[in-house]
């Protein structure tokens, strides 16, 4: 069978569309802005400048090269990789040939890629080489420092690939999303989707052909790629991409480049406006950075206010499910509204409800629904999953929050059992279901305490059999071997027993147990 048709099919027929292909395939911006401003710039990516009429030819070669590598459309290329102009070459190129693109957190272990390629049935993994050694679940291709320059110097015989014409609801992306269970899910992002949430973003940012980007965090998160991410191409606009996030480098980049606009995660924020040498860099030209990811502290906006003086932090909301930027929070209402992650975009709507989907009125805590075209429509081969995430067409985001009486949004609470720490989601199942493989473990609890520099980090709890015994380095290194290092317990706490499931589960316990009192 042939997931993507049958895909394609259904969203046709929920959306009452017409089969009539559409010029909508990523390719068709960046062509058109190479013909009109051919030398204006597109990215820089290691001090290389590209042009757009430079990156239109590399999109075009890389999707010869992909199209060698046996690539047609609908078949699902994946990359771990870190930041690179290859990294967007490859977004463009797969969109060009009508492939699905999938990238892959590269902090996860080797059997979490694993999983998430065969998962997906990618044809193609490709990855860096600092990389390789996590690489599985498919035909892989090695980039070296120069390919992750341009990936086409791994094809400078590859001929051209002709674009191949996309539908608004064919399958334009894949990103995995930690998620309640013991494996990650695969979100299901439309060429809709993309347009609709770049459509919006670019009426709440003011996005346009001026907006210079300042691209730190990782092209695998929503954040990085999509807030506003590659949508700032869409107008014509500039990237300014680095490989890490370094807070003294990201200073100078905004100084060198003049850059105006910038997404960071909170512990990203924090390392600009506590790095030791940041007074040296004029940072004059940002306008804003959106921020996000946990409740803004006040302290935090105004400190930023101060050091960034032409800027605003843009506090949101928003999800992998959705493709970011559900919410902005408005100029001049930040102090006015603090702990508010600002109003709906223009098209999506937000409601609070119950657990039976009974919706809520204002000021009264249940779970964030959400609805509009820049919504997924569920989960990659899994229909279980997706029918339980949605209220009929609305959204269940999992979190808890209420709306106030002018519409902001206010975040109270994680409904799922999830972790954020330093902006990444971690599955307390994911990481229990690990831990269990100890040998002596009788019960674990893997829970969020609070983390003044990553917002939360993770704690394990366990209970172990008579006679056995267990210490944090045997812990640390059974889960290194197995999760991402991020999602390795930072603590262990051993005790006799834990509490019932149905109090562990409790919002008022979690929120018990994060502060230290579990």
């Amino acid at each position: 069978m042939n997931y993507e048709s049958e895909f394609i099919k259904k969203g046709n027929e929920a959306g009452n569309r017409s089969e009539i292909r559409a010029m909508i395939n990523l390719t068709s911006f960046i062509a058109f802005h190479a013909r009109r401003t051919p030398e204006r710039p597109a990215l820089k990516y290691r001090g290389e400048e590209i042009s757009y009429a430079v990156f239109d030819t590399r999109i075009r070669q890389a999707a010869g090269w992909l199209a060698t590598q046996g690539i047609g459309a609908g078949d699902v290329v994946a990359v771990l990789m870190k930041n690179s102009a290859a990294f967007l070459e490859l977004v463009f190129a797969a969109s060009h040939l009508g492939a699905v693109f999938l990238p892959i957190n590269f902090r996860l272990s080797r059997d979490e890629v694993g999983y998430i390629a065969g998962n997906a049935g990618a044809r193609l993994l490709i990855v860096d080489e600092e990389l390789a050694a996590n690489a599985a679940g498919a035909k892989i291709v090695v980039l070296n420092e120069a390919a992750q320059q341009s990936v086409t110097r791994l094809a400078d015989d590859a001929q051209p690939a002709p674009m191949h014409i996309r539908h608004a609801s064919d399958l334009m992306r894949l990103m995995y999303t930690s998620g309640t269970t013991d494996r990650p899910k695969g979100v299901m992002l439309t060429y809709d989707n993309f347009y609709w949430k770049s459509a919006d973003q670019t009426i709440a940012l003011g996005i346009n052909p001026d907006t210079r980007l300042l691209v730190v965090g990782p092209l695998y998160h929503v954040g990085a790629l999509d807030l506003p991410g590659i949508a700032v191409l869409w107008h014509g606009g500039f990237i300014h991409l680095e490989r890490n996030f370094e807070p003294e480098s990201a200073l100078a980049a905004i100084a060198e480049d003049k850059l105006n606009a910038a997404w960071f995660a909170p512990v990203m924020t924090t390392a600009m406006l506590t790095c030791p040498t940041r007074d040296r860099y004029d940072v004059s030209s940002l306008k804003w950075a959106i921020g996000g990811g946990e409740k803004t502290p006040e302290v935090r906006i105004r400190s930023f206010s101060e050091f960034f003086r032409n800027a605003r932090y843009i506090d949101a909301y928003g999800l992998t499910e959705t493709v970011g930027g559900d919410t902005f929070m408005e100029a001049g209402r930040e102090i006015q509204k603090i702990g508010s992650t600002g109003r709906a975009i223009a098209h999506v709507e937000i409601e609070i409800r119950d657990e039976d989907g009974r919706t809520l009125p204002p000021n009264v805590n249940g779970e964030i629904c959400l609805r509009g075209p820049k919504i997924t429509r569920g989960y990659w081969k899994d229909p279980e999953k997706t029918a339980a995430a949605f209220f009929g067409d609305w959204f269940r985001s999992g979190d808890v929050g209420y709306l106030d009486d002018e519409g902001f949004l206010y975040l109270t609470d994680r409904k799922k059992d999830m972790i954020i720490s330093g902006g990444e989601n971690i599955a307390s199942s994911e990481v229990e279901r690990v831990i269990y493989d100890l040998p002596g473990v009788r019960e674990v609890a893997v829970i969020g305490l609070r983390d003044a520099r990553w917002g939360e980090r993770p704690v394990a709890i366990v209970v172990l059999a008579e006679g056995a015994s267990l210490e944090l380095p045997a812990l640390t290194e059974h889960c290194r071997a197995r999760l991402a290092s991020f999602k390795v317990p930072k603590e262990l706490v051993i005790r006799d027993s834990l509490p019932p499931q149905s109090q562990r589960e409790n919002s008022q316990a979690r929120a018990a147990r994060r502060a230290g009192d579990f």
